[in-house]
Parts: C-alpha cells; structure tokens; sequence
C-alpha cells in the first residue's frame, strides 16, 4: 500500500542528502519517480545539497497540481512509482491534500522532506497540513548542532549574524552568506530564546571585562 511519508528537521540536518539518497536507492531497482521542489537555494527546478549533490527537479510553483501533473505523466504513457518533493514546507496547503490524492487515489508513494517551524518557531502552513495528513512523520536523526554544540531545534533568520524576529515566513538563504546578507542558523531553544547567535556570542566574548583590567589586579 502506498504511504505519504513525512521526513522532517532542522536545517543542516541532511534532509536533500537524504532525498537524493532514496531517489537513487529506488531508481537502482528499477522504479521510476519524479522529483519535485520549491525555492531551493541552488535555483529553480534544482534540487541541492550542502555536500554538493544536486539533480534536475520540478519546479513546484503555487498553481502546480501535483494531482493533476501525475495523471498526465501517467495518460500520456509514462510511468510513476513514487514522489521524491524536497521543501515541502513550501508548499500550500491545497498541494498537501493533492498530494494525498496521489497516495490514495494512484497508489504512488509519495515522499517528502522539510523543516516544520520557521525563524519564529512557528509551523509552515504545508508541514502543518503534512503532520495532520502524512501516514509517517519521520524525525531525521542526523543532528544538526547549535554553536554550543548541544542539539539543534530551532531555526534562525539572521541579519549580519544578527537573529530577527520579524518579516516575511518565507526568505530565501543559506547558512554561508556575506554579513550583510539574510542568513539561516540553527540553535538550541535556549539560545534562539536569547537570540544568541555564533556571531553574537563571538562579540561578548570579544567584549571588555564588566571590571577593569587593573581592578582585577588590586
């Protein structure tokens, strides 16, 4: 029986390694998928790791109908066993009920992959609908560290190393960015609580003592 499995986790956690991964494990027994993203970083119709793996996707745009784009590959002589859809937290609301459609109606797994909560600690309205509809909600247990090197669960938007609270849900960037560039971070809650990035860690570290050097001497 087909499943729509959601695979999920911070950034840097290997969420397209992991995609890229399962596409090739089940091309290499001879199934036939379609991959499917949105906004990746890398550029449109790309699906990208930060190890440096890449593929050829489909674009997901906000009138995509993954329903619809299935039964035509399907009309049209093709063949689909599966769904491999990277970003899924992109994705409406409405293409998460498509995309279940797909499992229930088609008999196709479908696959996808994303993080839950955006830089407000708030759920993106698709891994919302994919938590409520997903057969499996798959946790990835490759651990991505806050600069302290406890576990990471939270992801920060970041402004010159500097964590923002506010703005649109969906910016697109990377952890690697010039300083003043929007950029991602992944904390532990205790640190995305104080907004304390790597950088503005660095900058207390770096700050005079609270007593003056020659205090301390007396």
């Amino acid at each position: 029986m087909a499943e729509l499995v959601f695979f999920s986790g911070t950034m840097d956690c290997g969420k397209s390694t992991l995609a890229l991964q399962m596409d090739h494990n089940h091309a290499a027994r001879g199934r036939q998928g379609i991959i499917l993203t949105r906004n990746d970083r890398a550029g449109a119709a790309t699906i990208s790791s930060r190890l440096g793996l890449r593929a050829d996707a489909v674009e997901v745009a906000d009138e995509f109908d993954f329903h619809a784009h299935v039964v035509h590959r399907l009309s049209a002589g093709g063949r689909v066993d599966y769904l491999i859809c990277d970003e899924a937290q992109f994705f409406d609301p409405g293409q998460i009920d498509q995309l279940a459609r797909v499992v229930d109606e088609l008999d196709i797994d479908v696959y996808t992959f994303g993080i839950t909560t955006d830089f407000r600690t708030r759920l993106f309205p698709g891994s919302q609908r994919l938590i409520e509809l997903a057969d499996r909600v798959e946790v990835l247990q490759v651990e991505a560290l806050c600069w302290c090197g406890a576990r990471a669960t939270h992801n920060a938007r970041t402004v010159g190393g500097v964590m923002v609270v506010e703005g649109a849900q969906v910016v697109i960037g990377d952890i690697s960015v010039r300083e003043d560039e929007v950029g991602y971070e992944v904390l532990c809650r205790r640190h995305h609580h104080r907004r304390l990035t790597a950088a503005t860690a660095r900058a207390a570290v770096l700050s005079p003592d609270v007593l003056p050097f020659e205090e301390q001497q007396a």
